[in-house]
């Protein structure tokens, strides 16, 4: 690994450290469904990127497969785009009944 892939990595783990660690902060705070869904988003993107370092380090979970693709490199990226998707949805659905 060279060093713009150790730069690359460090700084995915940290901001998305801080990003979990400051949703996780939010949840204690909001009871609001469409929040909640994007504190989910945001706390399945961290184990994302923790899945990814281990997986660059050899350590991958590879129990169910799709083809060449393990199931979980499959599924946790269209995880976070369905809890960000539902939030946006009760976003809008809000906003089109109070018109």
């Amino acid at each position: 690994m060279d060093l713009g892939q150790i730069v690359f990595i460090m700084c995915q783990l940290a901001f998305g450290a801080v990003a979990a660690f400051l949703a996780i902060m939010l949840w204690s705070k909001t009871r609001d469904a469409a929040w909640m869904l994007v504190i989910i988003g945001a706390i399945v993107a961290y184990i994302e990127i923790v899945y990814f370092v281990l997986e660059k380090f050899g350590m991958s979970i590879n129990f169910l497969m799709i083809g060449s693709v393990s199931i979980i490199t499959f599924i946790l990226p269209l995880l976070r785009m369905v809890f960000f998707i539902a939030a946006f949805l009760i976003m809008i659905i809000r906003q089109s009944k109070t018109k």
